[in-house]
């Protein structure tokens, strides 16, 4: 069974949350691409949905949204996700792999495009509620 880690990134706070998924929740992000957007009740945040951006497998090699399919891929690459080149011209073979999620992946990126009613940290319990911090005093 596939077991990732869901980094899921809230552009109105600016704060991230790693998740863990693995089973049933995982596999509804198995075959999809980057740039596809995925119910975020597989990460425990109902009422929300995610927008994947990247990702890597186990050996640290990105995806990159411009390699179709799961597999791995040698491209000559001049930047973008993968290479920094460190002057100007300068150009990398390197190993990335393809946009597509598979059981090779390890790590998913993504961003929150809709959000749910209630806020991202009391779905995770992030937050205690003020109830008992009344009783605590």
């Amino acid at each position: 069974m596939a077991t990732f880690a869901v980094v899921v990134s809230d552009p109105e706070t600016g704060n991230s949350y790693q998740l863990e998924v693995d089973d049933q929740d995982a596999n509804r992000f198995i075959g999809r691409s980057l740039g596809d957007e995925v119910d975020a009740g597989a990460v425990g945040l109902e009422g929300y949905t995610l927008e994947l951006t990247g990702g890597s497998d186990q050996a640290g090699r990105p995806m990159r949204a411009d390699v179709d399919g799961p597999d791995l891929e040698e491209l000559l690459l001049k930047g973008g996700v993968g290479f920094k080149p460190s002057r100007e011209g300068e150009r990398k073979r390197a190993t990335v792999r393809g946009a597509e999620v598979s059981d090779e992946v390890v790590q998913i990126n993504a961003k929150i495009v809709e959000t749910g009613e209630e806020s991202v940290e009391s779905l995770l319990g992030l937050v205690e509620d003020e109830d008992e911090e009344d009783d605590e005093e």
